[in-house]
């Protein structure tokens, strides 16, 4: 129940931040705003949270981050995209199993109702 709640905040913050700028902005605006909000809101983020890469019994700083890490619970991978391809949603539940996070939203801001550009993904 407590990824429902936080899961629904988040998503009425993306509303929000939507509402306001609408499509075809840079991913980087709308995960500035988005931050903005959740943070408003009162939650814990980590935004561009390095997560490294596992190979057996090593890690690897490869470079790959989370865009937004909601109360060390939820990955956000936000997009700015025409439409989600299979590299989204592999790139998030890969993110989800390396940092070890049972529930991920893939957010795309470039659509008209945003209701169409969330998935929710959950491990």
């Amino acid at each position: 129940m407590e990824f429902e709640s936080l899961s629904k905040d988040v998503l009425g913050a993306a509303i929000e931040v939507h509402k306001h700028l609408g499509p075809g902005l840079l991913e980087s605006a709308y995960e500035e705003c988005l931050s903005y909000e959740l943070m408003q809101s009162g939650y814990k983020i980590e935004r561009q949270k390095p997560i490294p890469v596992v190979y057996k019994e090593i890690k690897l700083e490869c470079g790959y981050r989370i865009d937004i890490l909601v109360e060390d619970k939820i990955v956000l991978e936000l997009k700015s995209v025409d439409c989600f391809n299979p590299v989204h949603e592999a790139q998030i539940l890969t993110y989800m199993k390396f940092a070890q996070k049972k529930v991920g939203l893939l957010i795309n801001f470039n659509v008209e109702l945003l209701k169409n550009g969330i998935k929710r993904y959950v491990l």
